[in-house]
């Protein structure tokens, strides 16, 4: 069930009529769970046991670990290795089976074995990867002592569930989810007009900026319909970078939105991360939410920046080659994570033998500089496999501009709203979302509203595209 859909529309204003009721709060967090699973059944209703698999295994791993003392260290070790067996077993098997299968062929084949093994066709469950990561989050904070046990197994089955954010994140720590479980949240007048203002935002940036105006160009490009020339590559690159911002910033603004209105307060996943000074800088808002859980419960166990050079190297690239093969199991992603962890390698050293940026000229510049590497990297996350990605590089430095090429209106227009989006992106660049919309007060953000609305009834946008972050 797509939030760009006429289903999801009548879906979400039944939960919010219950929501609404007078009926007790477990009651309603209990509907809140049973919505969560139609939401997730309306892909594939057999996948909804893998969802109760790793819900379960991490609800009574969690509380094992939490009632066995510090002194029991191998009991709580064993625990763990078990929770994170399971949970990577799973992903592993689901999203990497294949993709494991087809290279130990190609290698047997690389060293003269005969190896054929029988191929089965295996169906990727959407969300997986989201909310794989947090059942094992909280299973971590556990056993680390960050976090206390959920307080009920109905709080903990919600807290992985929660439909706006269940198949594309933001990826939410429990400490985050479970304490706005506890208590009954009624929402006021100001809430629900926030949320439905952030929802609709978000189907403005997924439906008419995200599929209306890049999509075509950007496919259209990166399917090979133009020839391969500097002009139409970098015409189609620049599309891209544009789509995936508006398309996944898109899908967390309705999620964000959505959860408003029910209530519930999710993390800033974006911001403006095309606004970045430096590769650093751009992680930090871009996908906040897997960044920090990357970070926090891959770098630092690695040795972060705490254990020396070489160790510091060692781990920000193993984390950013893991974070590449997190978003699929091809080798365009692992090239693209690496490329990002060369780049933040490559940026740590030259911060340490140049003078910081100080003047806003040259941090403009060096936003500039930032986003062309960013979307450089997209392309091999965009390309179809590796071969692609290498043919477009070669469109790049092809200078020959006969052959079939994007209109001029096209180009022109691409490059006209690159512009136009660094520029807002550096405007609202040191405040989130939800800050920048309290700023415009109620009746701006009405006028604002209705116009959208409007928009998306003009250009028929109920029905839709899938988001690109349902494939990770």
């Amino acid at each position: 069930m797509l939030f760009n859909s006429a289903a999801f529309l009548a879906f979400f204003g039944l939960v919010l009529i219950v929501q609404g009721s007078r009926l007790p709060w477990s009651y309603r967090k209990f509907f809140l769970l049973l919505s969560s699973y139609f939401f997730y059944a309306a892909w594939n209703p057999p996948f909804v046991l893998l969802l109760w698999f790793s819900t379960l295994v991490d609800y009574f791993v969690g509380l094992a670990i939490f009632r066995t003392p510090e002194s029991q260290r191998r009991r709580r070790k064993v625990l763990l290795v078990l929770s994170l067996i399971a949970n990577l077993g799973l992903l592993g098997y689901f999203k990497y089976g294949l993709f494991a299968i087809e290279n130990g062929k190609a290698l047997a084949s690389l060293l003269g074995w005969n190896f054929e093994p029988t191929l089965v066709s295996i169906v990727l469950p959407v969300g997986i990867s989201f909310y794989t990561f947090q059942t094992i989050s909280y299973t971590l904070d556990i056993y680390n002592g960050r976090i206390q046990k959920a307080r009920s197994f109905l709080d903990y089955a919600l807290y992985v569930t929660f439909f706006p954010q269940l198949v594309a994140g933001p990826i939410v720590r429990s400490e985050e989810f479970l304490p706005q479980c506890r208590e009954e949240s009624r929402v006021s007048g100001e809430t629900m007009g926030l949320g439905l203002f952030v929802l609709t935002l978000g189907l403005f940036q997924k439906v008419v900026l995200a599929d209306l105006f890049l999509a075509p160009v950007s496919d259209a490009v990166f399917g090979g319909r133009y020839s391969a020339n500097v002009l139409n590559h970098t015409t189609g690159m620049l599309a891209f970078a544009g789509q995936i911002l508006f398309d996944f910033s898109g899908y967390t603004n309705c999620a964000i939105g959505a959860a408003l209105c029910l209530g519930f307060r999710l993390p800033v996943n974006f911001n403006s991360p095309y606004a970045a000074v430096g590769l650093r800088d751009f992680w930090r808002r871009w996908h906040i939410t897997l960044s920090s859980w990357l970070r926090d419960y891959l770098y630092i166990p690695l040795g972060g920046s705490r254990q020396g050079a070489i160790r510091m190297v060692a781990a920000l690239f193993i984390t950013m080659l893991l974070g590449g093969l997190w978003h699929g199991a091809s080798w365009n992603f692992v090239i693209w994570g690496a490329l990002h962890g060369f780049f933040l390698i490559a940026e740590r050293w030259l911060r340490q033998n140049k003078e910081p940026v100080q003047s806003v000229r040259a941090k403009k510049w060096t936003a500039f500089f930032t986003f062309l590497i960013v979307s450089f990297a997209w392309i091999f996350f965009r390309s179809s496999d590796l071969p692609a990605a290498m043919r477009f590089l070669g469109g790049l430095i092809e200078l020959n501009l006969e052959g079939t090429n994007l209109k001029g209106y096209e180009v022109l227009g691409i490059f006209l709203f690159t512009w136009f989006m660094l520029r807002w992106q550096w405007k609202w660049r040191d405040k989130d979302l939800q800050s920048a919309l309290a700023e415009w007060g109620p009746a701006r953000r009405i006028l604002i509203w209705l116009f959208i609305i409007l928009f998306l009834i003009l250009i028929r946008g109920g029905e839709g595209n899938a988001f690109i972050y349902f494939q990770f």
